[in-house]
């Protein structure tokens, strides 16, 4: 009778050497921490509409790219009601930057409610993503969370001199353990800024070109805007119904056509494409989504007795579309919105057609008269296609190139009945050529 066969022990010792290396490789990757997910903070505030303006302070400003991966942290969210009429200004005022304020109310740990109610006497100390920016002197880029009796707890810099500080109103929202959501009622200051800020003051008007310096991609607007001396005009227009902005970001500049003639115009023809870019009346990107007028009026309208220089703006593919007649551009993108200031970027420069015509090959300069009245109704097919480009600004390349455009032109209608004339006795010949085929 035939036995079962026994492995040598060397071949037997070597598969437990290889089926325990496994089993450590397996019980290693069970015992590794799991990545720590990140969570859509813009997702979970749309469901709050009494936090959208906090919510929209954030995605404005650099904060909302600064959130995206993170984990662990409790948001102090204000309320619409308890945010300042001008929350840049109020920042401003204190010496401190809105972006700055907002990182300041991003606490690095996960606090539930839970856990503001067993909190010690003397409070506890709670780093802030202010403070990873490195601009906080020690530790007053933290922030002291203690309790407060009947409310959750009280939020206060931990600087010994006074300090701006806020209550807990109480949760908003949690998902755990990655994001907890409290309101607070107000903004709070870190310490080392002006703390003797309020509201009563004026608020500080709001400098377009630094906002444009500081968004980055903007070089060439911010610097044709401090050239022209055309931001000064942006603060008196702030007040009342205030502005709205689009601006040209540095790749729509790069893409003008070569012959557009924009550097070439005088100072003052260029302050007027700058005014055309503004509307005066605050819009947020929702109300031009919805706008009930698409055509609009610019600041160069201002400027100009014919009441011209209008912007479309109208709702295409998703987008907000602006049409000059000459242009059609799209808003890429918000980069700033605080009351009574827009600005949004814009994928080309806008050029208004009293200015500026479009031919087949490039935009060229167009004539500094008001354009011509139109000719009557019954003969359209005499009615100029475009307006032509003033002698002043017509170059001695662009005259000779015109010149011998037309010589070309002349040329080629002189070889046209020649070539007429080929044909036809050619049809003559061609029945005396076929018989001999």
């Amino acid at each position: 009778m035939r036995g079962r066969q026994i492995p040598p022990p060397a071949a037997a010792s070597s598969r437990v050497v290889v089926l325990a290396a496994a089993v450590a490789a397996l019980l290693a990757a069970a015992l590794q921490p799991l990545p720590a997910a990140g969570v859509d903070v813009a997702a979970v505030l749309a469901a709050f509409p009494d936090l959208a303006g906090f919510a929209r302070l954030l995605a404005s400003s650099p904060v909302a790219g600064e959130l995206a991966g993170r984990s662990s942290l409790t948001l102090l969210a204000v309320p619409n009601g308890n945010l300042p009429q001008s929350p840049s200004a109020y920042a401003a005022a204190s010496g401190a930057d809105l972006a700055d304020v907002l990182r300041y109310h991003v606490l690095l740990e996960y606090l539930a409610p839970a856990d503001l109610r067993r909190l010690p006497a003397s409070g506890k100390l709670v780093t802030t993503l202010f403070q990873t920016t490195g601009r906080a002197p020690a530790d007053l880029g933290a922030i002291n969370v203690t309790a407060a009796g009947s409310s959750l707890a009280i939020v206060r810099s931990p600087a010994p001199f006074p300090g701006s500080n806020a209550t807990v109103l109480g949760a908003v929202t949690a998902v755990p353990y990655n994001l907890s959501v409290l309101a607070v009622d107000g903004l709070i200051v870190p310490s080392g800024f002006d703390l003797a800020a309020s509201e009563s003051r004026p608020p500080a008007a709001v400098n377009i070109t630094k906002v444009l310096a500081d968004a980055r991609a903007f070089n060439v607007a911010a610097s044709m805007l401090e050239a022209s001396g055309v931001a000064d005009e942006f603060e008196a227009d702030e007040r009342g119904a205030g502005i709205t902005v689009f601006a040209p970001t540095d790749d729509a500049f790069a893409g003008l056509p070569a012959g557009d003639r924009l550097q070439s115009l005088p100072a003052e023809r260029k302050a007027v494409v700058l005014r055309f870019h503004v509307l005066h009346s605050y819009y947020p990107l929702g109300s031009l989504e919805s706008i009930v007028n698409p055509v609009q009026p610019t600041l160069a309208t201002e400027f100009s007795q014919a009441g011209r220089f209008t912007l479309n703006i109208t709702r295409a593919n998703g987008s907000v579309a602006i049409d000059t007649g000459v242009v059609q551009a799209t808003i890429t993108r918000t980069v700033f919105d605080q009351n009574p200031v827009a600005v949004f970027a814009v994928s080309k420069v806008l050029l208004p057609k009293e200015m500026f015509s479009r031919s087949d090959s490039a935009i060229v300069a167009a004539a500094t008269s008001p354009p011509p009245a139109p000719l009557p109704a019954e003969s359209p097919e005499s009615a100029p296609t475009k307006l032509s480009s003033p002698p002043a600004l017509r170059d001695t390349a662009g005259d000779a190139n015109h010149t011998t455009a037309a010589a070309a032109a002349a040329a080629a209608g002189k070889t046209k009945p020649t070539i007429g004339r080929r044909c036809i006795a050619l049809l003559y010949l061609l029945p005396l050529l076929l018989p001999l085929v």
